[in-house]
């Protein structure tokens, strides 16, 4: 038995978010796509499920085009049974992760972000799987007195702090 390392890079569509994670079961896509409606008006997406046994398809859903061709070529490359991918625009994973992880058959989540992204998958005669996910860079330093006061303005620019 033998296993192979694959470090895979998911491009992010501008403007949009991912959010990688495992779930268990087909109706994923139907209740993630209730979700996200129901928590976000407005809110752009795409999501891609790869079925881990039976016909083995990439199952998704969506309401923009651009995120769901793009979650389903992620979901593809990725290649790891029971992940699935989703991108989001008009909206940040902080407004969603909650709900998504209210989701009965959502396992677990990987990664939210804008950053780039590399998964890094184990691949055995059987399948594919996550081991995990390299958000954005190396740190280049701590921040500073004056680094704290612009992370503090611009949480309450972007209206997240009072």
């Amino acid at each position: 038995m033998s296993v192979k390392l694959h470090v895979v890079s998911i491009p992010i569509p501008h403007g949009a978010n991912v959010i990688i994670g495992r779930s268990h079961f087909i109706k994923t896509v139907e209740d993630v796509y209730e979700v996200l409606v129901t928590s976000v008006p407005g809110i752009k997406f795409g999501i891609a499920f790869n079925e881990a046994s039976g016909k083995r398809l990439v199952r998704y859903e969506g309401n923009d085009e651009e995120l769901v061709k793009a979650s389903i070529e992620a979901a593809l490359k990725i290649g790891a049974g029971h992940t699935f991918v989703l991108f989001i625009r008009n909206a940040y994973p902080i407004n969603v992760l909650n709900q998504l992880k209210q989701v009965q058959e959502i396992v677990s989540l990987y990664v939210a972000t804008a950053n780039p992204i590399e998964v890094i998958v184990a691949e055995t005669d059987q399948g594919r799987t996550i081991i995990g996910v390299v958000d954005g860079y190396t740190p280049l330093g701590v921040e500073s007195a004056e680094d704290k006061a612009e992370r503090r303005e611009f949480l309450r620019k972007i209206g997240y702090k009072f």
